[in-house]
Formats: C-alpha cells, structure tokens, sequence
C-alpha cells in the first residue's frame, strides 16, 4: 500500500517542486529585468548630465568670447538655455530626493532663466551690458568647476563599474557614515555651489527674486481692534466685540491677522484675513450649502459685480469663471482709461440659489493695485490683427496690459478667436507688435458677458 501510495505521490511531488523552481527562477529574473532596466535609466540620466554640463560649459564660453555680436549672443544664450533645461531633468530623473542637491539645481534654474530672458530681447537695440559680460564669465568658471566634478565622478562609475542601485540603498539606509563614491561626489558639487559668492543676475532676473510680502505695502500697522473695526465695517455690522481675532506670523514681514464672525444661523462662523501692514483685506470666507440653482452666470456676474461696487473695488470686468455644483467663482480685473490691467484681479465666489457672495480672494489685487501711468499704443488694432493666423477668426478684441513670460507689465491688443475647432486669445504687443502670448480658452468663459456688467438679468 505504501509503495503504491509513494508511487503516486512521488511523481506529483516532484512536479510540485520543479513548479516552484521554475516560478521562482522566474521571479527573479523578472525582478533583475526591473532592477537592470532602472539601472540603464540612471545611467543614461547621469552620461547625459556629465555630456550636457559640458556642452553647457563650452556653448557659455562661445558667448563669453564674442565682444559685440547681437545675433550670436542670442544664439549662444539660447543653447545654453536649451541645456540647463535637459540637465535639470536630467537631475529629476536621478535618486537624489535624500541628497542635499538643491543649491546645484537652483543654480541650473536661474542660470536657464537668465539665458532664456536676456536672449528674448532685441539684442541689438539691447546689447549685453558690461554687468551681464561679467555674470557670463562668472557662470563659464563655475559651470567649468561644476562639470569638472562630475567628470571625476563619471571616471569613477566607468572605472569601478559603479551602481546607481547601490546609490539608492545607500540613501534609504540614512546612514550618516555612508561610503558611497557617487553620493560623496554629488554632495561635493553641492558643497561647492553653495559657497559661491551671490551672482549678479542684473535686472532682466530682478523679478524672480522679489518676494511679495504684506511689509512691503506700506502704510501703518494696525491692532486688533482696528482690524474688528474694518471687519465691521465690511459686513455692514454694527456691533463688532464678539468678533475673534488672532495673529498669524508675529514679527515677520507676513504678517496678518484672522478675523472669525460667529454666525449661529449657518453654525460655522465668517473667516476673514487682513495684513497687519495697513489693514487690507486678503480674503473673506462666509461657508454655507448651496441647495439648488436658481440663477444664470450672467446674473450671478452682476451681483458679484455690484458686490465689488459696493465695497470700494471700483468698477471691475469678469473675465473668467468656473462653476463647482452650485457655486460659480468668477475673476475680475481693473478696468483703467478702459484697458483690463489683467495683473490686478480677485475671485469673487457667488452662491447660485439666492446670488448671495460667499467668498472675495483678493491677495493679487492688494499686491497689484496701484495707479499706473500707461503708455499709448504705438501700432493700431488693424496693424496688430495682421500679425495673427489668417484662420484665425476673430471674435473680439480688447486693449489688456499682461505681464509677459519676463514678468514684465505690458501693454497688448487681447484678441479673442477660433481657430482648427478651438477657442483662444492671442496677446499682441501695442508697442512693438510682437506675439507675447498665445492661450487656449473655454468656450464657457468665451461666453460670459464681460462688456455689460451693469446689466440686471434678474
């Protein structure tokens, strides 16, 4: 009986065994197929970092050796955007997210926007000056230094045959005492990046660098009980002492102050926000549930309009909205000698049941706001129109000062139109007549009425 038993047993037995044998041999070499394809990834990233830094360093000295050359320049500072760009993904595409590399891809960033921005002006009218001659020397010597490190840890992977897996566990490990040729190299260019002197990156990068903070507004500091008083004020109360108020940020030029408004009725209380640097409002929140739709877009842009009119902001233009279940958040901008000064702008947020305002964002009107002196169109409409796409179909057009891609305000013909199925608006510069830029629109925002906000549908 048991020699009948084993016989039968055996043999499944055995199959069972050479089963798991195989299923395991074949595990593994699917995980080895994962780890060696992720290897192949890192690598080609890391070559392609070291040959990139290199071209980076070679196409900055072809800039640096050309006294005056307008058109040269601007092919030289375009490369060299070009490759900071391809180097920086290529760092992302690296297991570096637990190695201190942040100064050395801060200084790719601002050397890839410091190209791009000075290579997008008339480099002939607008030479560069002796201060922007210095800062490319400045960034050949150093991108030299920096792609001569990694050069020496390039040598090292090539010689040692190096993994980029081993780096990874290396990092995870948080081991302080790591011995790791590849990290100690990345750590060293770190290290080096981040004790060079400040580059002067001269004014086309100025503002990048600025910092919008509530300090720098002006005028006087405010209390508390100033603040309940404007809080007052702003809802129509009579009686502000059961207001909340809290200070965020003391001592700091972000400073603010949190105003809260029981409200027994809707059980969750009125938030507001004000700098504590002239007592401006930030943002003004009254939460409520929304329970059905009774209005159109269109009206409820009116309330939203009067709204604005009611508490100081002058008369405003919507010029977009988006609607979440019963709530339409719609953005307004300034209208100055009737052009849309598109940087000044707030959300105002509309309940659709009873048009009642249930939100005001207005942190970029505060910052922006301001009376401009604006220069006067030096082409036409007419002469503008004819730099766009003969199929592109135009709907409507508007006089807009933009802030363009070197975050400068600039004065535009806004043209609205169709074209290959879609809707857009292009920006058109009033002053030189170049394209400054060009964005895909909704066909929902293409429709809200934007010239006749004081119209009353209801």
């Amino acid at each position: 009986m048991y020699k009948r038993l084993s016989a039968i047993l055996f043999p499944i037995v055995t199959i069972f065994l050479i089963g798991t044998a195989f299923w395991g041999y074949q595990e593994h070499q699917e995980k080895n197929a994962v780890l060696l394809k992720a290897e192949n990834q890192y690598q080609r990233a890391f070559h392609d970092l070291s040959y990139h830094l290199d071209q980076l360093n070679t196409e900055l000295g072809s800039a640096v050796a050309v006294g005056e050359g307008g058109d040269w320049h601007r092919k030289c500072l375009l490369n060299v955007w070009r490759l900071t760009s391809e180097a920086q993904n290529e760092v992302n595409q690296l297991p570096l997210t637990l190695m201190p590399f942040n100064k050395t891809e801060e200084f790719l960033a601002n050397i890839s926007n410091f190209s791009y921005r000075t290579a997008m002006r008339d480099l002939k009218a607008q030479p560069l000056t002796a201060d922007e001659k210095k800062t490319l020397t400045t960034l050949f010597e150093r991108s030299k230094e920096i792609s001569g490190h990694l050069r020496d840890v390039q040598e090292s992977v090539l010689a040692e045959n190096l993994r980029w897996m081993d780096v990874e566990v290396a990092l995870a490990s948080q081991n302080e005492n790591m011995d790791n040729t590849i990290v100690d190299g990345f750590m060293t260019v770190d290290k080096q990046v981040n004790a060079y002197d400040e580059v002067n990156w001269g004014p086309s990068m100025a503002s990048l660098f600025e910092k919008r903070s509530f300090s720098a507004l002006g005028g006087q500091e405010v209390s508390p009980e100033q603040v309940k008083q404007a809080a007052a004020n702003f809802l129509g109360m009579k009686n502000p002492t059961n207001m909340e108020v809290v200070e965020n940020g003391a001592g700091t030029e972000f400073s603010s102050y949190s105003v809260t408004v029981p409200n027994a009725q809707q059980g969750r209380g009125i938030q507001m926000d004000f700098t504590k640097q002239g007592g401006r409002l930030i943002y003004f929140m009254n939460p409520r549930q929304v329970a059905e739709k009774k209005l159109t877009i269109d009206q409820a842009s009116d309330r939203a309009h009067q709204f604005l009119m009611d508490k100081g902001y002058g008369d405003m233009e919507p010029v977009s909205y988006d609607q979440y279940q019963n709530v339409v958040s719609l953005t307004f901008v300034t209208v100055q000698d009737g052009i849309l000064i598109m940087p000044e702008r707030v959300v105002v947020k509309v309940a659709l049941d009873n048009g009642e305002v249930t939100a005001l964002h207005a942190a970029d009107y505060i910052y922006e706001h301001k009376q401009r002196n604006l220069p006067k169109p030096a082409i036409t409409a007419d002469e503008a129109r004819k730099s766009l796409n003969g199929d592109f179909k135009v709907t409507e057009e508007e006089v807009a000062l933009i802030k363009n891609d070197m975050k400068e305000e600039t004065l535009t013909y806004e043209f609205t139109g169709t074209m290959m199925g879609g809707l857009y608006k292009a920006y058109i510069n009033a002053v030189t007549g170049i394209h400054e830029k060009v964005e895909k629109i909704r066909e929902e925002d293409a429709k809200l009425d934007v010239r006749d906000p004081n119209q009353n549908n209801g």
